[in-house]
């Protein structure tokens, strides 16, 4: 997953900012000006200082403060514009990432973690953030400066400003290197923090699970061993930081004593007034904060590469499944399903489908069951071309579900999975789930059928109530008769019921089933299940063994072959 990235990358987000940032240029220039005039102000309070002459100093002092109005103006405009065009390119980006995201696989998903990826989305992102407004309020008007103001020290006196700036190159390859070692400290120093942020995910998620283990000691081990290699990395930065600070400050401090004893040395030769080097002495005070910022942005700009590159790791990534460029939008199905010699892979070498070929007709109920990890979800999974077949084709009414755009094959499949996940927000809205617009009694109809409506309805605030998190307020049988209204709502043509009973009590069981009868009506339905008592009315059975169709028949049919089926009833209903 990774892949070498910088800020030229970035490029394509900044260029729509060009108004804001033009308008931030002015400001900048506006303030390095404002600045050049400051230090020629400052070179004629000599003389009336040395008079005493307190009228000239109170106008110059007058002008000084405008001057620094003026200034202080332009700053503003330049920090006000350069925040903004900062800020939309940080949108931009995360919008873009997230909607990257969308795209890409379950095989992704599978593999990445939660709370690595909030972390991309949120802390990274920021970062690259506030990179950028550095970069356009500070970096650039610093460095601008950095080249403005020693023009104007080589025009006051050519030797005092080659005597400040003997020791620039020794600053700048130290610079350089220290901002290298902190880029590489920093990369490694997110990657632990979003390795924390995996674990507290996956924690908060199940800790239900946690508790009932009595493995909370176990847990606050694991977190501290990660905590302690994060403190490690970022110790390392902050250690390398502290050694650069007085490094960099000494040779400062060096060019500065270069400079005092030059300038003494001009002045004894009669090269240079005591004006000229209150003007200088500004001008190389003025070096002294921009030289500082420059340095510290170069710090944190080798910090931010590291959130580039991981920004971009994931921008990088393709997807497995990809729409053609020419897909059609699949109309209206009778639902009619033709799986013709498919074949599916995880691993090479590692077949998990071999060679299917099933004709399901319109309206048809088709029961998939066998032993755990047979390809029963693998094969529903095809369907919606949530994976791809290795080999092989799957038609829906004919047409190939290659051809097609995903939005409008996934719209006419309805799922009702084993774990229901809900969202935050109302029950209406979860039942509605994915439509931005819908109406309350086409909400409260699939609520019926799907036997909800009557404990929605004694809820406080009824289907206006608030679903907390993965919606752990509400029953299991609750959440997945949701469910069963969420799919209901959709109105789909073919449904995947994915051992939607399984988990629930006898009670729910039967409520859900009920429900689950009224929904399969006049609908081809793929029924994975473990408990046989609920595919007996099922129009056929397929026992899957090892990726392949080794029975296929109804209920009696299967029991009167006395094989695998037979034998997987008998366990259950001995």
């Amino acid at each position: 997953m990774k892949t070498r990235s910088n800020y030229w990358q970035l490029l394509p987000y900044i260029r729509p900012q060009w108004q804001n940032i033009t308008k931030g240029c002015v400001g900048i220039l506006g303030y390095v000006l404002a600045t050049l005039g400051l230090i020629n102000i400052a070179g004629k309070l000599a003389a009336p200082f040395g008079q005493g002459n307190v009228v000239a100093i109170a106008q110059l002092a007058a002008i000084l403060g405008l001057v620094f109005l003026v200034r202080g103006f332009f700053q503003s405009v330049q920090d006000i514009y350069m925040a903004k065009a900062a800020l939309r390119v940080a949108f931009t980006l995360r919008k873009q990432v997230y909607s990257h995201l969308q795209k890409l696989n379950l095989s992704f998903f599978e593999t990445a973690k939660a709370g690595d990826l909030s972390y991309r989305l949120t802390e990274d992102i920021d970062r690259v953030g506030e990179v950028i407004n550095k970069l356009f309020h500070d970096f650039i008007p610093c460095v601008l400066q950095l080249v403005a103001i020693p023009i104007y020290m080589i025009y006051l006196n050519w030797q005092l400003t080659l005597a400040t700036v003997i020791v620039a190159p020794l600053m700048g390859i130290l610079i350089g290197w220290f901002g290298e070692r902190l880029r590489k400290y920093s990369l490694k120093s997110q990657n632990r923090v979003s390795s924390l942020s995996a674990i507290l995910t996956e924690v908060f998620s199940g800790i239900r699970l946690v508790q009932a283990f009595a493995a909370e000691k176990y847990e606050v081990a694991r977190f501290s061993h990660e905590a302690e290699r994060s403190f490690q990395a970022k110790y390392l930065a902050e250690r390398l930081k502290a050694i650069q600070i007085p490094i960099i400050g000494f040779l400062e401090a060096l060019s500065a004593l270069s400079l005092l004893m030059v300038g003494a040395w001009q002045i004894s030769q009669r090269n240079l007034t005591v004006g000229e080097f209150f003007s200088y002495l500004a001008a190389a005070g003025l070096l002294i904060d921009p030289i500082g910022h420059t340095t510290n942005n170069y710090n944190e700009f080798k910090q931010g590469e590291a959130s580039v590159d991981r920004v971009f790791e994931l921008i990088a990534i393709q997807p497995t499944v990809i729409e053609k460029s020419k897909a059609i939008a699949l109309p209206p199905v009778n639902g009619k399903v033709e799986y013709h010699h498919v074949s599916f892979a995880y691993k090479p070498d590692e077949p998990v489908l071999k060679d299917i070929s099933l004709l399901v007709m319109p309206g048809e109920a088709i029961a998939l069951v066998g032993a755990s990890g047979a390809g029963k979800t693998t094969f529903v999974n095809l369907l919606p071309r949530f994976y791809d077949p290795l080999s092989g084709q799957i038609f829906i009414d004919g047409v190939d579900i290659q051809d097609v755009t995903l939005e409008s094959l996934r719209r006419q499949i309805g799922i009702v999975p084993q774990e229901t996940i809900m969202f935050s927000g109302t029950i209406a809205q979860n039942i509605a789930f994915g439509k931005d617009v819908f109406e309350m009694s086409a909400v409260a109809e699939a609520a019926k059928i799907a036997n909800a409506d009557q404990f929605i309805s004694q809820l406080p605030e009824g289907y206006h109530t608030w679903v907390g998190e993965r919606g752990v307020n509400l029953s299991g049988g609750q959440r997945q008769r949701i469910a069963i209204a969420r799919a209901v709502l959709l109105n789909p043509q073919i449904l995947i019921l994915d051992e939607a009973t399984s988990a629930l009590d006898s009670e729910s069981e039967a409520l859900v089933q009920e429900a689950l009868e009224r929904l399969m009506q006049n609908r081809t339905v793929f029924i994975i299940a473990h408990r046989l008592s609920t595919v007996r009315r099922c129009d056929r059975i397929l026992v899957l063994e090892q990726g392949q169709i080794v029975e296929s028949g109804t209920h009696e049919e299967l029991l009167a072959l006395e094989h695998r089926y037979a034998r997987f009833y008998a366990q259950q209903f001995s």
